[in-house]
């Protein structure tokens, strides 16, 4: 069973036809993104799927789920997590009380005989996510004094403290210098192995090198869908992305 499926996912703005009628899957442990032109319907795509946007048909299955009509919370409860193009942290608040409190939004059950237990176990999951980030040694740093890399790699993990089964990038490296891109694809081959992945990316080098299979958008439907290598050398690809 795909983690995620899409069938006939259509959005429409008024008269025009962002996204057209896609079907698309990813497998558990695939590591998978979307690419395509300005206006190919990649980002109205991707926020249907995280629940920011909903279809005007069609329909978005998670685990066997129908969860069109979920919201973004609801849809993160259930193991989507995600980020965004735009840094979307606590700036006035520690590294770790950032990823404390999406560690916190998972354990529904609080009493005055649990709580110190409870908070134990929320802080070293919080703890072990900085580090899975790399961020531990600047824990108690305020998010507003990281750097752009830093703060966007502390969006990962935020998301990771959430525990998801499906982890959306978007953008993960927009704005970031090479060393920081570098640093960002590192970190998310490290924890590619422990679950399913979902890039939308602009930069071909980074989604080249880290996708196992790639989605060409075009005009809001499927162009193109294969290996790196595939769709390097798909004549489609290189006439209307591409444009050689």
């Amino acid at each position: 069973m795909p983690v995620l499926e899409t069938r006939r996912l259509t959005k429409q703005f008024g008269g025009l036809v962002a996204v057209n009628g896609v079907d698309y899957a990813i497998e558990p442990g695939e590591l998978r993104s979307i690419i395509g032109p300005n206006g190919a319907g990649k980002t109205t795509f991707f926020n249907m799927i995280a629940g920011d946007l909903r279809p005007t048909s069609g329909q978005v299955i998670f685990k066997g789920e129908d969860i069109t009509q979920l919201s973004s919370f609801e849809r993160s409860h259930r193991g989507i997590g995600r980020t965004y193009q735009i840094t979307n942290v606590f700036p006035m608040l520690s590294v770790l009380e950032n990823v404390r409190i999406a560690a916190q939004s998972r354990r529904h059950s609080w009493n005055m005989l649990s709580h110190h237990r409870t908070l134990r176990d929320i802080m070293g999951k919080a703890e072990a996510v900085l580090r899975q980030v790399r961020l531990y040694d600047k824990a108690d740093e305020l998010a507003a004094n990281l750097s752009h890399g830093e703060q966007r790699n502390l969006e990962i993990g935020i998301a990771l403290a959430t525990e998801p089964q499906l982890l959306c990038l978007d953008e993960p490296t927009a704005g970031m210098s090479a060393t920081e891109t570098h640093e960002t694809m590192a970190l998310v081959r490290a924890i590619a192995p422990n679950l399913t992945i979902l890039i939308v990316e602009h930069d071909m080098q980074v989604v080249m090198e880290l996708a196992h299979r790639i989605t060409v958008l075009h005009y809001g439907e499927v162009l193109a869908e294969g290996t790196p290598a595939e769709i390097q050398q798909n004549p489609r690809v290189l006439e209307v992305y591409l444009k050689t």
